[in-house]
């Protein structure tokens, strides 16, 4: 074959892998690193939360090792009109501690977990943004419920206490935005800023975009993940509707499940370039290789395993992996028989025989489903798994379910090597969105 034609068969099956959605294969750069055709690496160098385990990472990583469950009876007002009155609620929550009381008046409890879980992955990070370094830097954010609380105070308020006025800043207190906003605020981030809400994918959605900015050059550095404050009298009341809770314990792939329990926290994440993280010596926790999302296009509230299998394998192309390198998944796992099966299957399908040589286990049966900030809690046991070799187990697993004969590392965590590890979020809509990490 001529170099003309070589080349020009060259492109073209490039151009095929990515109308496929298959990623480019990687190549050498001047450095020795490797990048996809001029694509950078994304590396995780800092990362913060606050969720029903703990107020930091470390707390919640023990939890995770400790296989330690984070749900408790609510306390909040009214809870005695609910059905449901169990969750993973952040206790020992003070505001005072971390604002004044002019930044109280103007932050919804969404906003002030997610300031909380971004001043530790900064801190972490050592990134300091004046400059230049701010215009390159941003933040995209997920939520599904915003200022669910401040929503909630306000409609109390005027329609069970007769009240006429609100608060001047309610508007700027409940926007799904607010957090992202403030958080650019508060570090000088003059780069993209934005949320992203679908539902329980969203903060899977947020932290795949802010992969795909720092990846593609359109940013230095981006904050992401996500923040959940639904767990009030409204919040809950609107939950139970759905008839999809369970009054006594998640329980993810046990047969004996009996649906999900909310939660509420946040997890923020620095993701940055490679080229930048290792210039100035910074600690990396793992590397971003890989992101896929997809649309059922289907049922609002009934998941499928094609789109579920579709996003999977995505991810794992995008990555540049092989199936068989994917050692652990941290599942969407949310404890309802429709999702668990739905999951399971579509793992099998994407991974065909390796399924059975997988790890997959869904922490929600200790922090509970945060909605749209869940995914951003779970990618905490995804660096867990790669940086220390400890997987963190399903809890309250009782019964083995044939439509989850999958190894769901039940009830105690387990101490293994992975290479490679995904997260799987799966939301109402439809809408699926995976992770793909890598150990560094």
């Amino acid at each position: 074959m001529s170099g003309k034609k070589s080349e020009k068969a060259a492109r073209a099956s490039k151009e095929a892998r990515i109308d496929a959605g298959v990623a480019a294969p990687k190549v050498a750069t001047s450095a020795g690193e490797l990048r996809r055709d001029g694509l950078r690496r994304v590396v995780i160098t800092g990362a913060g939360t606050i969720n029903a385990l703990g107020h930091d990472v470390k707390t919640t990583m023990e939890a995770y090792r400790e296989g330690r469950c984070g749900i408790t009876q609510l306390e909040f007002r009214d809870v005695e009109r609910l059905s449901i009155q169990i969750g993973a609620q952040v206790h020992n929550w003070s505001p005072e501690t971390y604002f004044n009381r002019q930044q109280i008046l103007l932050y919804d409890k969404f906003t002030q977990f997610t300031l909380l879980a971004a001043k530790q992955a900064v801190e972490q990070s050592g990134l300091h943004f004046e400059g230049a370094l701010g215009l390159r830097s941003g933040v995209i954010l997920g939520t599904a419920g915003g200022g669910l609380n401040t929503w909630d105070e306000n409609y109390r308020a005027v329609y069970e206490e007769g009240k006429n006025r609100v608060h001047p800043f309610v508007v700027p207190k409940l926007m799904n935005n607010a957090a992202a906003s403030h958080v650019s605020m508060e570090f000088g981030l003059r780069g993209p800023a934005f949320t992203v809400a679908t539902a329980c994918a969203s903060s899977n959605h947020a932290m795949g975009l802010a992969f795909q900015m720092v990846r593609s050059g359109a940013a230095e550095v981006m904050l992401s993940g996500g923040s959940e404050a639904m767990l009030c009298f409204g919040g809950v009341k609107a939950w139970e509707g759905l008839r999809v809770m369970s009054k006594d314990a998640c329980r993810p792939f046990s047969a004996n499940r009996n649906g999900m329990v909310q939660g509420e926290g946040a997890g923020v994440f620095v993701f940055e370039s490679y080229e930048h993280a290792k210039a100035r010596g910074a600690e990396i926790l793992a590397e971003v290789v890989g992101f896929a999302m997809s649309s059922d296009a289907q049922d609002i509230v009934m998941p499928s395993a094609q789109g579920a299998e579709r996003a999977i394998s995505g991810a794992i192309a995008d990555a540049g992996l092989n199936p068989e390198q994917v050692g652990y998944i941290n599942a969407h796992g949310t404890g309802t028989a429709a999702n668990d099966k739905t999951e399971c299957a579509a793992v099998a399908r994407a991974f065909g025989h390796h399924a059975d040589r997988l790890m997959i286990s869904s922490t929600k049966s200790m922090h509970g489903h945060l909605i749209g900030g869940t995914g951003a809690v779970e990618l905490l046991a995804c660096i867990m798994a790669l940086r220390d070799g400890v997987i963190a187990p399903t809890i309250n697993y009782q019964e083995p379910d044939p439509e989850c004969a999958l190894d769901v590392v039940p009830n105690e965590a387990r101490e293994a090597t992975v290479d490679a590890v995904l997260s799987n979020a799966f939301a109402f809509g439809g809408l699926n969105a995976v992770i793909a990490l890598r150990r560094v």
